[in-house]
Order: C-alpha cells, then structure tokens, then sequence
C-alpha cells in the first residue's frame, strides 16, 4: 500500500470494470489497469511517457488528474486502459534484458497488449492515445497496424529525437542569455551538436537544463510542480516504495543504455511516416520547448491523412499539462468516439 495513500477521486461501480492485472507481453509478465463504468464501451489505450516513467499507469487507479488527461469522465466513455512498459513500474522485472529495451520490442509489446484487448473486449478496433516517449511507439504502431484502430492521439507528439534536440539546444542557450545563467551558458556552448550518441554526458546535459528552465512544467498558478506530478505513484494503493524505487532508478538504468540512445536518434517519422489511413489529433502544449511543436506542425502539414488530422494548442501548459488544460484533453479524447462511425 502506497505510504500516501487517499480517497480515491471517483468510484467504478460492480457492474464495471476496476483491476488491476498482469499479463505476458513479449515475454516478460507486464501490469495494467483497466478501469470502465461499461465494459461494453470502446477501448481505449494509453501509451504513458518516459521512458519509465509510467503516468498514467498502474499508479492512476482512482485518480482524476493525471499528467495528460483527467479520467472521471472518460471512465464512463471507455472502457480505459493503463499499461506499465517493460521495465518500469509494476512491469519491472530484474530477469529483464537490456538488450530486449528496444524501440521495435516496445512497439511489439504494444501490438499484442492491443490484440489481448481487441479480443478480450470482443472489438475489432480500439482506440490509442500516447504521451512523449509513448508517442514514438504510438505513430510507428498505427502506421504499421492501422486496420486495428479508430483513430490516433498524439500528445506532445515527438517527431525525430535529432531534429528536437537541436531545437531545444537553441532554446536553451537563448533562456540561458535571457535569464544571465552564465553556467547553463557555458555549459552549453560546449556541448555540441545532436546527435547525442556519443558522449551519454551530453544528453544528459541537455535534459538537465531543459528540467532546470521548466519545459516539463509551465509555472502557472495552481500548476503542479514535477515533484507532485509523480506522487501518484508514492500514495498509489498499487505501488511499494520498491515499484517506486524500480521506476526512478532501476528502470531508468535497465532503459538507457548507448544501443538504445542511438535507436532514439535514428528514429524520424518525418522520413518513416508520410501517410495515415485513420483520424489523427495532435495535442500540445504551448509553451513546450521539450518537445518542440514547430515539429508536429511540420509534420502534421506535410501528412497525407483523408480521414482528418488536427493539431490542438494548449495555452497553459509546457511538456505535462496543467489541470485546466487535462480537462480539456479528457474532452478531445471523448471526442474521438465520432471516428467509431469509419468501421
């Protein structure tokens, strides 16, 4: 039991659906979370950022507010699943091989979740919606499997790891100048340009400045600062502090080994995905510079899709998004529920 823990935000009622379950995906027993007031309404997956860090996971049993989407009222609309990656989380296993964190066994992870869920809800089609990191599985999985899916939601799309680490090496330097930062200045002059494949210091660094000049975290009133974005998971009835201590250490070190820093920088999906035969929404926030949006909305024009593409804008938030702006995003994502029509 979580040594935080509080009342849940909202109750499912028994006729629904509330579990908490493992099952072998890859190979490797992983945890989700499925949470439905109906379990005769759409499905609906969710593919949480990172890598390991699992918001929404297994940890948002009960809880409203997440990083990205509000769940109260989508409960009601889906039948919601959260899955914990390999690695991280209540998916954490120390049998796990390094050499199996690649992007293609993620994606592959992510087909049969999506098979298990097609068939054990009887439908032929479900939903996917995906955050950061989980977008890099999400896109290069409905390009490959498009027929198994009503529509597509990229939140914080990430486009090409490259190109977005230039992006944000410019950004920074000039938020380093505007604030006077003399260190974050020299520090990153001297880093070089991206790719970051050879020197891990490298990439580091620039995710070190990126947390220290808030483009996770848009400081607005009544925005919750990163330390209580992740403290679902230490209140959370689900997770221990051993899950806790697996997600922010052990599957932080299982990921990112070098093979797979230099897979992130080879992936591009303004080169690998020119067209989408299913509705595609891109959700973000407007002031992240994490993930830059001037990527998304490259992408987004040049993307052949006939059945719509939209990108929506949030104005309060950076890379996670502020409360007013999940409830939002908990709207657009009940919206998709007019793509059911395009069987």
């Amino acid at each position: 039991m979580g040594i935080l823990s509080k009342k849940p935000d909202f109750e499912i009622p028994s006729s629904g659906i509330q579990s908490v379950e493992t099952i072998t995906l890859g190979g490797i027993k992983q945890c989700i979370l499925i949470q439905a007031v109906d379990v005769s309404k759409p499905v609906i997956l969710f593919i949480h950022g990172g890598p390991s860090m699992p918001l929404p996971g297994v940890s948002s049993k009960g809880r409203d507010y997440t990083i990205v989407t509000n769940t109260k009222e989508l409960v009601k609309n889906f039948v919601v699943v959260f899955w914990d990656q390999r690695g991280t989380g209540k998916s954490y296993q120390k049998e796990i091989r390094q050499d199996s964190m690649t992007i293609g066994q993620f994606i592959s992870d992510a087909n049969e979740l999506t098979d298990y869920l097609r068939d054990r809800f009887k439908q032929d089609k479900i939903f996917l919606a995906a955050h950061s990191w989980g977008t890099t599985i999400g896109l290069n999985l409905v390009s490959l499997y498009p027929e198994k899916f009503y529509s597509y939601i990229g939140i914080s799309q990430i486009i090409s790891w490259t190109e977005n680490d230039r992006l944000a090496l410019t950004w920074l330097k000039e938020e380093a100048k505007r604030r006077r930062n003399k260190k974050a200045m020299g520090q990153l002059e001297n880093v070089g340009e991206p790719p970051y494949i050879e020197n891990f210091v490298q990439w580091s660094l620039i995710r070190k400045w990126q947390r220290i000049f808030n483009t996770l975290v848009y400081q607005t009133e009544n925005a919750p600062g990163l330390l209580a974005l992740t403290m679902d998971m230490v209140r959370s009835d689900e997770y221990s502090l051993k899950d806790v201590y697996h997600t922010y250490y052990k599957g932080f070190k299982l990921i990112y080994s070098q093979r797979f820093i230099e897979e992130l920088a080879e992936n591009n999906f303004m080169e690998s995905v020119s067209e989408l035969p299913i509705p595609v929404t891109f959700i973000h926030g407007r002031h992240d510079f994490h993930v830059n949006g001037s990527l998304v909305e490259e992408f987004v024009n040049r993307l052949d899709a006939p059945k719509g593409k939209r990108i929506v804008w949030l104005e309060k938030s950076a890379h996670a998004f502020h409360p007013e702006d999940t409830i939002l995003n908990e709207q657009y994502l009940i919206e998709e529920l007019q793509h059911l029509e395009m069987k």
